[in-house]
Formats: structure tokens, C-alpha cells, sequence
């Protein structure tokens, strides 16, 4: 097995004349916490939908979780979790439904799926709330939920797609906590984000401009590297060498 999660080599994806993600190649490590960064419009999410098998490039090649884009994309799918901006939830259904659909969609048993159930309830101390609707829950603990839905059935990788958008930095702080008990179990978390503070919490960031990785290493490096004292200051001079339009 490879000490890759994810490989991709010369990854490209076009719209007609339009180059969304031009010749992408990186790799992310077995258990990382991976920041894939850029400003809207750079190509981040064009990218990361190849990466779940939700969209296949143009051209290039990637591997996730030890599989084949292009001729294993369902075989990713069962082996991933995934988190969007909006949660994933059905905000009409409960806590408990919510998590055994969810079960049920990551193929688990009756037995698993009921043990699950309980320890996640308990882990979240949401017992009481297991027959009230999702929708009617405070923000920070649908996000609470969220994540912990993504990881039920223990894939290999789980992607964030800016998972913390519109929370306060209290709860922020109080998920990358969950992010780094997960990586500590061994998923593999690639998290993408607007919010400079948190690319720090990662391991290794990638920044994307106009479709290109233009910068990659750890945040330490790369604040050495471009003379900045954060993050969000690296962020800021390569933003600014952006040409198209969000």
C-alpha cells in the first residue's frame, strides 16, 4: 500500500476554453492534516469534487485512498467521508436519522450501525437530543454532527470543504479539535478554508492561484519563505499575482 492518501499527477480540468485546474500534482501523506487554500475562483473546489470522484479530469491522473480515478471512482467513494460548507445534514430529520441514513449509505451492518449510533450520541453528549430535528439545532452543533457523520463508517480520508464558515471562533477552535482526534486515529483530513488562522493548524498547505499550485510546504516554511509573519500574509501576496475573475 502506498504511504499516499491522495496522489495526483499533472491533474487538469477544463470548461471549453476555460482551464478551471491546470496540470495539478501533489501528494498527502497517510494521516496528514492537508490545507488546500485560494482565494474564490482559484480552483480549489473544481479540484477537490475531482478528488471525491464527483467530477473526472480533462486530462491527468490521481489516486485516493490507494485507488484510481478514472477506473475505481466507486471504490474512492466507499472509502472516503466528505463535509460541505452546508453540512450534509437533513435538517428535517432528527440526530438519530440523520446518522443511520447516513450509515445505511456507508454500507454499515445493523450491529455496527447501531453501535455507532450510541457511541457517537454519547461522545457528543446529544442523548437527549437524538429525537429533535437537525434544523433545529444551534449551528455549532449541527457542524459537531456534521463531521462525525463523515467519519462514521472510518474511511481513509475525509474532505472539509470549508466546514467551519459562519461559525464563531469558539467553535472553530472546538472542531479542528475533533479534526486533530481524527488524524490521530489515522484518517487522513483534507480540509479546504478561508480562514488564514486555521491553515496554521495544518500540517502542510497548498495555496492555489488561477488554477495552479503556487505554493506548497509546511506553514512554518512557507511563512519563512515568503518573509511574512502569517499565514494570511502569504495568502495575500500570492492572491495578489491572481488574474481572473471570482
Amino acid at each position: 500500500m502506498s504511504e499516499f492518501a491522495i496522489e495526483a499527477q499533472d491533474l487538469t480540468k477544463n470548461f471549453g476554453q476555460f482551464t478551471a485546474v491546470d496540470h495539478v500534482t501533489f501528494n498527502v501523506s497517510e494521516g496528514e492534516i492537508f490545507g488546500f487554500l485560494g482565494a474564490n475562483g482559484a480552483g480549489k473546489t473544481t479540484a477537490m469534487r475531482m478528488l471525491i470522484a464527483l467530477s473526472f479530469p480533462t486530462s491527468g491522473t490521481a489516486k485516493v485512498a490507494g485507488f484510481d480515478l478514472l477506473r475505481q471512482p466507486e471504490q474512492i467513494k466507499r472509502n472516503i467521508g466528505y463535509m460541505s460548507q452546508r453540512f450534509s445534514l437533513y435538517q428535517d430529520l432528527t440526530v438519530k436519522e440523520n446518522i443511520r441514513f447516513y450509515g445505511g449509505i456507508y454500507g454499515l451492518s445493523d450491529h455496527d450501525l447501531d453501535n455507532r449510533t450510541r457511541e457517537l450520541l454519547e461522545r457528543l453528549e446529544l442523548g437527549s437530543e437524538a429525537g429533535q430535528l437537525v434544523g433545529s439545532l444551534p449551528l455549532g452543533w449541527k457542524q459537531k454532527l456534521a463531521f462525525s457523520v463523515a467519519i462514521l463508517h472510518r474511511p481513509r480520508i475525509v474532505f472539509l470543504d470549508e466546514p467551519t464558515g459562519g461559525v464563531d471562533p469558539v467553535t472553530r477552535r472546538a472542531f479542528w479539535e475533533m479534526i486533530y482526534e481524527a488524524a490521530s486515529t489515522g484518517i487522513t483530513v483534507f480540509v479546504t478554508t478561508h480562514y488564514m488562522d486555521e491553515a496554521e493548524y495544518c500540517d502542510r498547505v497548498s495555496i492555489m492561484v488561477d488554477g495552479r499550485i503556487d505554493a506548497l510546504d509546511t506553514p512554518t516554511n512557507l511563512k519563512h519563505q515568503f518573509h511574512a509573519n502569517s499565514m494570511d500574509e502569504v495568502f495575500l501576496q500570492l492572491a495578489r499575482k491572481a488574474t481572473r475573475d471570482e
